[in-house]
């Protein structure tokens, strides 16, 4: 009798835990939505331009504003002679959806190649209809949903969250731009285009992902290109199916080799215990670590869970930049003005142990500066949070922080 008591009470005690916890991500986003509609982004921030940097026999240029990289992918698409590998997690049913959309079949009229992936669960508010390519357009739709879930199997558990575009094996592009009108102007994020030899490590992530999930009447993609070898810049991708997740052991041991500055600039930034320990011991032995997120990004929750993490960053000597009045979406570092990565992946679970993902490693001091005066341009527009400000925050926010603590690990 005793026994049962205790088991009926202690579901009792779950049921009402889980419950309390759906009662505070209501409210956080009922109050985020009423905020949204009082207090509007203005989507007005500071702007880097365009940037070419020599790196060997490849030229990266960085992009700092959506409008500039989309113009410059487009003119890619069209001057495509041979092949055109497109990849985006998000591809939106407007107008720069329909511009981008319109350059790709035009390619393929002209006898171009073109193979297009998104992803299915991102994109199920954007029209099944918009995906219709005509049939020289080859296109690979990621399942939104793989029966493997179930059965708790993490290989079928990742979204491909990539966003590359390569055109003849000359021109890539990859970084943290999906493809839609509110990013060309609202966001401020961040894309690398590598025209040259390195442009084969971008083409050569799509074609093996294109092959592992292609369908059995879709054509098997040959590689094209070069593959010399340059020690300054290295593709690493996450691929969920074979468990290998790279990006997060590249940032920890660049962290881990810091001896000066280290520069995150991230969207969602809700680091495991490894990458927040590092982060905080860089830190004490003297490192001026600094990162840089919105104060009120796109996704409440994970706002919610990143703050979680603010206390133990700060005390630890971390500062931390609120970016303000626009979303943040970029996902780069830079280590000691030498090292830095522009991709995809974002510091939290889903990035670094989730999903599909691909950053770039660049070993270059040209390159490191100016992502370190783009990151000083970005903190013109932020401010900081100090510990003084986050110990004396409300208390509903301390609570709400700490009583969601738990799903942290999932997102």
């Amino acid at each position: 009798m005793r026994r049962s008591t205790l088991v009926s009470a202690a579901k009792w005690a779950l049921a009402g835990f889980l419950a309390s916890q759906a009662a505070v991500v209501a409210a956080a986003v009922g109050v985020n939505l009423w905020r949204r509609r009082v207090r509007p982004h203005r989507a007005r921030f500071p702007r880097t331009a365009p940037m070419e940097l020599p790196l060997g026999d490849t030229t990266a240029t960085v992009y700092t504003y959506g409008e500039d990289v989309y113009e410059d992918m487009l003119a890619a698409i069209r001057g495509a002679r041979r092949r055109v590998l497109f990849e985006s997690f998000i591809f939106k049913d407007d107008q720069v959806g329909r511009e981008f959309k319109r350059a790709l079949i035009e390619a393929a009229d002209r006898g171009v190649e073109v193979f297009v992936i998104y992803d299915g669960f991102a994109n199920l508010v954007v029209p099944r209809s918009f995906f219709d390519f005509p049939p020289d357009v080859s296109v690979l739709r990621y399942p939104a949903f793989r029966p493997g879930v179930l059965l708790l199997n993490v290989r079928k558990s990742g979204r491909d969250h990539r966003k590359i575009l390569t055109v003849d094996g000359e021109i890539g592009f990859v970084g943290g731009y999906n493809v839609g009108s509110l990013y060309a102007t609202e966001w401020r994020d961040t894309h690398l285009r590598v025209s040259g030899p390195a442009t084969w490590e971008l083409e050569n992530a799509f074609v093996d992902f294109w092959n592992m999930n292609r369908g059995e009447h879709q054509p098997r993609l040959d590689h094209i290109g070069q593959t010399d070898w340059d020690a300054r810049l290295r593709v690493h991708r996450n691929v969920p199916e074979q468990l290998i997740y790279p990006i997060r052991a590249m940032l920890l041991e660049a962290i881990d080799r810091s001896k000066d500055r280290v520069l995150f600039t991230q969207a969602y930034f809700i680091p495991d215990r490894e990458l927040l320990k590092v982060l905080v011991d860089a830190a004490g032995r003297g490192v001026d670590v600094n990162v840089l997120v919105p104060e009120a990004s796109n996704h409440v929750m994970a706002d919610w869970m990143a703050r979680g993490q603010y206390m133990a960053l700060l005390r630890g000597g971390v500062r931390l930049w609120l970016y303000q009045g626009a979303m943040v979406h970029a996902k780069t570092a830079t280590v000691d003005g030498k090292w830095s990565t522009v991709g995809t992946a974002n510091v939290d679970r889903l990035s670094l142990t989730g999903n599909y993902e691909i950053n770039v490693e660049i070993f270059d001091e040209g390159v490191a500066k100016h992502l370190e005066e783009v990151f000083a341009n970005d903190l013109t527009n932020a401010r900081e949070l100090t510990l003084e400000e986050w110990r004396n925050r409300p208390f509903a926010a301390k609570f709400g922080a700490l009583f969601l603590a738990p799903w942290r690990p999932f997102l």
